[in-house]
């Protein structure tokens, strides 16, 4: 099989890390906009099978002209380009997956659910961290009880060491950050779709060996589990994982307007305020510090008329600087294994689907293990 990335950025390159040494692979590609770069992480992270090109993700047709060579696909380009290069992938007959990132986006996908189908491929968004793995978490606890009353989901990208005041590095994109941090969250309470607002429900959790942390509400984790899961279970909620008081320093940054896209003027010139805050995020919050990722997906409910609880727990710890971060393990290992698992037979269904519906997570969670990331399951 053969299988391409799109985007050499730092998912992407994990996703080739990955890719050329998975089971059956035979051949691999990586395109970006950056022909240069390309070759350059093909050489680095790639093998002497892997092809590099230039790629403009904007363009459905060169999008074809790459994935019609091609078995599967991994999208690690922002996520406005998925629809095209959806469009793109079920005409070229290349199973696709990608790391989403919106919720308007992957419904655009979804819509095109009968188009994949009749093309013989399966299309999987938001296949990440979280949105992400903890959707296929989810539906592994959820599969392990009678009846579900909840399902609480914490997540957080961390720095090793953390630095003051907001003790916090850049793992992922600044305006990824700032989405999570300022657009709605959905949730499910009384097993309806409820809007609750980012960065409110502070919580106080820790982990082993790590300590105190606080989890808030943040956008984009639940994916399309509050569809997938309406009024089929009580509660579910996504929130993200932070030392503590990082919510209470950074949330009225964003209140006063520096999350803003409507340009201001400055001296003569149009700023917009969301521009300067990813500008100054990414000059001093990019410390490139040992990082480390934290996830808890609890599944509480009854099994054989006992009330059961199912924990999913991971920390991954980037080894050293030379070493792929943990957020680029935790996000791209995952979107690589669910495209290997389309190519190689393991996804039967075809069409626009949800992970949390078509991903085997029997066959899932061995591959997460055979890559270093340390998955514990408690069941009480």
């Amino acid at each position: 099989m053969k299988i391409a990335v799109i985007g050499a950025g730092l998912m992407g390159r994990a996703a080739l890390y990955d890719i050329i040494s998975a089971e059956g692979v035979e051949g691999s590609g990586i395109f970006d906009i950056d022909s240069d770069l390309a070759t350059e992480i093909a050489s680095k992270y790639g093998n002497n099978k892997t092809i590099t090109g230039k790629l403009d993700a904007s363009s459905e047709e060169a999008v074809y002209d790459v994935l019609k060579d091609f078995d599967a696909a991994v999208s690690c380009v922002t996520y406005k380009y998925n629809p095209i290069i959806t469009k793109a992938a079920i005409r070229a007959k290349c199973h696709l997956v990608d790391l989403g990132g919106n919720n308007d986006v992957v419904n655009s996908q979804l819509e095109l659910d009968a188009e994949a189908k009749d093309a013989g491929v399966i299309i999987i968004p938001d296949c990440g961290l979280a949105p992400g793995m903890v959707s296929v978490l989810t539906a592994d606890g959820i599969s392990k009880l009678d009846s579900v009353d909840s399902v609480k989901i914490r997540v957080g990208g961390l720095p090793q060491s953390p630095r003051p005041p907001l003790n916090y590095q850049m793992v992922f994109s600044a305006e990824g950050l700032i989405n999570e941090y300022w657009e709605p969250c959905v949730i499910l309470e009384e097993g309806q779709k409820k809007i609750v607002n980012p960065m409110t429900a502070i919580e106080d959790l820790s982990f082993e060996g790590i300590g105190d942390l606080e989890a808030f509400y943040t956008s984009g984790g639940t994916s399309t589990l509050p569809d997938t899961y309406e009024n089929k279970l009580n509660f579910l909620d996504y929130k993200t994982i932070r030392y503590p008081g990082h919510c209470d320093m950074f949330k009225p940054m964003l209140e006063i307007g520096l999350a803003s896209r409507q340009a201001i003027d400055i001296g003569g010139q149009k700023v917009e305020p969301r521009m300067l805050l990813k500008t100054v995020l990414d000059k001093n919050l990019s410390y490139n510090d040992l990082d480390m990722v934290l996830v808890r997906v609890t599944v509480e409910g009854t099994k054989d008329k006992t009330d059961k609880k199912v924990i999913y727990e991971i920390i991954d710890r980037q080894a050293s600087k030379e070493s792929l971060t943990a957020m680029m393990r935790t996000t791209a290992f995952p979107a690589a294994i669910i495209a290997w698992m389309a190519a190689a037979g393991h996804i039967e269904q075809r069409g626009c689907k949800p992970q949390e519906v078509v991903v085997n997570p029997s066959v899932f969670l061995p591959q997460l293990k055979k890559r270093g990331i340390n998955l514990v399951i408690t069941e009480s």
